[in-house]
C-alpha cells in the first residue's frame, strides 16, 4: 500500500499546461528554425543562416528550461519539503540559464559567421512566438481556480469524502 498522500498521487493542474506549452513551443521552434534559416540565408548568406538558427536555438533552450524545471520540481508535490525543493529547482534553472546565456553570447560574439542583426531578430521573434504560445495555451486550458485544493472534513459531521 502506498504511503503517499492523495494530493501526491494526482498530477497538478499545471502539469498539463506546462507539457502542452512545451509541445507547442517545440512545434513553433521547428517552424521558426526553418523560416529563420530561409530568411537568414536570403538576407545574409550562410552567416545569416547560422545566425538565425543560433538565435532561435538559444531562445528555445532558455524558454524551455523554466517550464521543464517546474515540471521536474512538481514531482515532489505532496512532500513536506515540496516548497523549498520547488524553489531550489526553479531558481537553479534560472541561474543555469543566466550562466548559459553569458557563455553562449561570449562564444557567439567572436564568431566570424555570426550576423548580429539576424541573430538578434531571430532571438526576439522566437521569444515573442514563445510568449504567444504560452498565452494561447493558458487561455485555452480549462483549469478551475482552486484545482489543487482539498478542503478539510468536519470531524463532527463525519468524513463526507468517503
Amino acid at each position: 500500500m502506498s504511503t503517499a498522500s492523495p494530493a501526491a498521487r494526482r498530477p497538478l493542474s499545471s502539469t498539463a499546461i506546462l507539457r502542452t506549452a512545451l509541445v507547442w513551443g517545440g512545434i513553433v521552434t521547428a517552424v521558426l528554425l526553418v523560416v529563420g534559416a530561409v530568411v537568414g540565408f536570403a538576407v545574409a548568406g550562410a552567416g545569416g543562416l547560422g545566425s538565425a538558427l543560433a538565435g532561435v536555438a538559444v531562445s528555445a533552450v532558455f524558454l524551455a528550461v523554466t517550464a521543464a524545471s517546474i515540471l521536474i520540481a512538481n514531482r515532489w508535490f505532496g512532500d513536506p519539503l515540496y516548497v523549498p525543493i520547488f524553489f531550489g529547482i526553479v531558481l537553479g534553472g534560472w541561474l543555469l540559464k543566466l550562466v548559459l546565456f553569458i557563455v553562449a553570447i561570449a562564444i557567439l560574439r567572436g564568431q566570424p559567421w555570426v550576423d548580429p542583426v539576424v541573430f538578434y531578430v531571430a532571438l526576439v521573434v522566437s521569444v515573442i512566438a514563445s510568449l504567444a504560445v504560452d498565452v494561447v495555451v493558458l487561455l485555452r486550458m480549462r483549469v478551475p481556480s482552486a484545482s489543487d485544493v482539498s478542503l478539510p472534513s468536519d470531524p463532527d459531521a463525519g468524513d463526507r469524502r468517503a
